[in-house]
């Protein structure tokens, strides 16, 4: 049996024995032509619970537009054309319109990469969590967070979140009320969503909304903000097209875009295997390992403890851009308990999170990497397994739990939900 796995802008090829494969996740192939620009157009005239955006936008003088940063998948270049040239109709100007990259705690791209996910004739602004000078205090949520935003998002009459709803390893989904928190928001008050706690809850987890406390945090300090906020997300295919588009009520077209998504990607199991084989989604979700955790959770739900997962993930940019501190807090420890730990014991570390869910897995599971951006030796520090082929991979996970493993493969890693069946 072969199987292509998304590897950076590629497909590795995949040979696996048809005895040990007990099933391949894949999501649901959407049915119909696709005419992306026309899907957005359509929601931007037909938003929910919201009057339309040419609507909206018409006595606004001062405009936010909120996108994704380069890590994500977000098709920024065909959404940004689409929201500007509504806003123009509706006789905003350019000058009007502020461009703002919700970087949370990542680091700023450097000039050529924004270019690419961005495209060079838009200027833009980055957020940086931690200038206190670029912030303001909103409030405190319940949940214990001193929530501060970016003072442009206070000063415009209008605030456009785009963004991409897609599952997510511990808000649940992304989209909607992520793009505020941690998208522009103070480092203090990523850290707390963040926290050891808030990860550590059972319910911060792959495809949960209700009773998910990161979640929830997200939404009330959202909530607190007084600007006009006014959505446009999409859903995309494993081809990166978009099939859906929700715009409007930040809260209510989001909830409508994760119902149409789990129409898609939420697979049914029929076990947890021996081994499971992902991938981080390809490019560019796997520019770095810091993200390529996310395929290891998704490879986590439907993998029996004391199993493998083996994760494909090129990692051009290597560990990652500005998250030595993930690597420090993986090769500093003695183990994965001393990881989890450290970070109860010190936090808040930058960070964390990854540290902690990586580390929570490798307490039940082995991971195999299968790069070629990222050292061995790094890897053996962190406590994983290298290989430098899939066949490789395939000899060390046999050697560990056996030649006649079940084995289950998830193509699309993070970009699915899978769910084992009772």
């Amino acid at each position: 049996m072969i199987v292509n796995i998304p590897y950076g802008k590629n497909l590795i090829n995949l040979n696996l024995p048809d005895k040990n494969v007990v099933a391949i996740l894949q999501s649901i192939e959407f049915n119909g032509a696709i005419d992306q620009l026309g899907i957005v157009r359509e929601a931007l005239n037909k938003s929910i619970r919201s009057k339309p955006l040419a609507h909206t936008s018409a006595e606004k003088r001062r405009i936010c537009i909120v996108v994704s940063n380069y890590t994500r998948a977000t098709p920024n270049r065909i959404l940004l054309p689409l929201i500007i040239d509504v806003l123009k109709r509706a006789g905003r100007k350019m000058d009007e319109i502020k461009i703002l990259v919700a970087y949370g705690l990542h680091k700023p791209a450097p000039k050529e990469l924004e270019v690419e996910f961005l495209g060079k004739e838009i200027e833009v602004l980055s957020h940086d969590a931690e200038d206190e000078n670029s912030l303001t205090y909103v409030g405190k949520t319940s949940f214990g967070t001193t929530f501060s935003v970016n003072n442009l998002i206070l000063k415009s009459d209008l605030v456009i979140l785009t963004g991409l709803i897609e599952p997510h390893f511990f808000a649940g989904y992304s989209g909607g009320r992520k793009s505020i928190l941690p998208g522009v928001s103070s480092k203090e008050a990523i850290y707390t969503n963040h926290s050891f706690k808030m990860i550590m809850h059972p319910l911060s987890r792959y495809g949960i909304l209700d009773g998910n406390p990161v979640h929830e945090d997200m939404v009330e300090a959202a909530r607190m903000i007084s600007t006009q906020m006014f959505l446009v997300n999409v859903v995309i295919d494993k081809r990166h097209r978009i099939i859906g588009a929700f715009t409007g009520d930040i809260y209510g077209a989001h909830l409508k875009g994760v119902k149409f998504l789990d129409k898609y990607v939420r697979v049914k199991a029929p076990l947890k295997a021996d081994i499971v084989v992902t991938s981080n989604g390809g490019y560019p979700l796997d520019r770095d390992l810091y993200q390529a955790v996310k395929g290891i959770a998704t490879g986590e739900l439907v993998t029996r403890r004391g199993g493998v997962i083996v994760l494909f993930a090129e990692c051009v940019d290597g560990i990652g851009r500005g998250h030595e501190e993930f690597y420090r807090l993986m090769a500093e420890a003695k183990n994965p308990d001393d990881v989890l730990e450290r970070i109860k014991r010190e936090e808040p570390i930058n960070d964390q999170w990854e540290a902690q869910i990586l580390s929570r897995i490798l307490r039940d599971m082995k991971v195999i990497i299968v790069t070629r951006g990222v050292k061995h030796s790094l890897i053996e520090e962190m406590h994983m397994i290298p290989a430098s082929s899939p066949e490789e991979a395939i000899r060390e996970a046999y050697n560990l739990v056996g030649g006649d493993s079940r084995i289950i493969i998830i193509p699309e890693g993070p970009y699915i939900i899978p769910v084992v069946e009772p």
